[in-house]
């Protein structure tokens, strides 16, 4: 039993010892940040911007790859996750997949608990959007509608567990009212069927539906942030109307679980850096995102904070994906 102990007591004392080493050895050949959705969204886009500020920050070679299979990305997720955890493999991926991806799929293999937080890239707000031919043109009013015409009213979301669908079931929850999800495979063609008039209203992000929002092709009825949006200053938020709606997601970039803190500690400072330089800050302001570049302990946080938001929505609504 005492020689085992030692045996424990010297390997820790090694790895201790070593992971210094590796951190300043570090990166000594090509890391790879995989995104689990398809690429030429605000997701991927915000990949790329950090994987060019890992590439600048620590002189190292960065290939971004998109793997969107499965549902809810998890099989690039769960790649990450089963990768060596010596920081040449990343994620960044959306907030529901660090806080409640476990509660909607309860046939997950793995725990995104476990993962090593590296930091949150950027946030950007959900916003509420209605049909050009809607009979309203806010949400008070598609509350009314809906009280007054109970089932009546249906919306289409991205996907089932989504962050829309995610979205409606709160406002459904809060505002006491039922209105029926038309799921999509993306956004793309959900907000094609919107501006047809085949489904009544969407929640969906700013930068997919600005232009058609300022050429009259969409009604904004409401917006998720904690504040109004500069760009459209009479549209009021959800919590206006609901208070303690908020609707938002964030791109958070994440490695392997058991990665040394200090190999960690170096990717998450050279993205916070980059995103600081004005360039990059205006780059991701330009996606109506909001430039966040934070650390690995204010990640924790934001996960937190999300599954608190969301864990009672999903639990009401009864989401589970198989």
């Amino acid at each position: 039993m005492l020689k085992l102990v030692r045996l424990v007591a010297a390997a820790v004392i090694a790895w201790a010892a070593a992971s210094p080493a590796q951190a300043q050895d570090f990166p000594s050949h090509p890391i790879t940040v995989v995104v689990p959705l398809p690429a030429g969204g605000t997701a991927d886009i915000l990949a790329r911007i950090a994987a060019e500020k890992i590439r600048t920050g620590l002189n190292a070679q960065v290939v971004v790859e998109n793997r969107p299979g499965g549902a809810g990305g998890l099989v690039g997720t769960e790649a990450v996750f089963r990768a060596a955890p010596d920081g040449y493999t990343l994620l960044v991926a959306p907030q529901l997949t660090f806080s409640v991806a476990n509660k909607m799929f309860p046939k997950m293999s793995f725990d995104v608990g476990k993962f090593e937080p590296v930091g949150v890239i950027a946030r950007y707000p959900v916003v509420l959007l209605g049909k050009p031919t809607l009979a309203v043109k806010d949400l008070p009013g598609l509350i009314a509608y809906a009280k007054a015409n109970p089932g009546k009213i249906n919306y289409a979301s991205q996907g089932k567990g989504q962050t829309g669908h995610l979205t409606m079931e709160m406002i459904n929850h809060l505002a006491g009212i039922q209105t029926t999800q038309v799921p999509y495979r993306g956004s793309a063609p959900a907000i094609s069927d919107l501006m047809a008039n085949q489904v009544d209203v969407l929640a969906d992000y700013m930068l997919a539906t600005k232009s058609q929002v300022e050429t009259g092709k969409l009604k904004l009825l409401a917006v998720g942030s904690r504040e109004r949006l500069p760009e459209f200053p009479a549209v009021a938020t959800l919590a206006e109307t609901l208070p303690g709606a908020y609707a938002d997601t964030w791109m958070g970039m994440v490695a392997p679980p058991g990665t040394p803190a200090a190999i960690v500690g170096r990717i998450s400072d050279a993205i916070r850096q980059g995103v600081r330089e004005p360039a990059v800050n205006a780059r991701i302001r330009s996606l109506m995102a909001e430039p966040l570049g934070s650390t690995p302990t204010e990640m924790r946080d934001l996960i937190r904070e999300s599954a608190q938001q969301w864990t009672p929505v999903v639990e009401a609504a009864h989401i589970t994906i198989e």
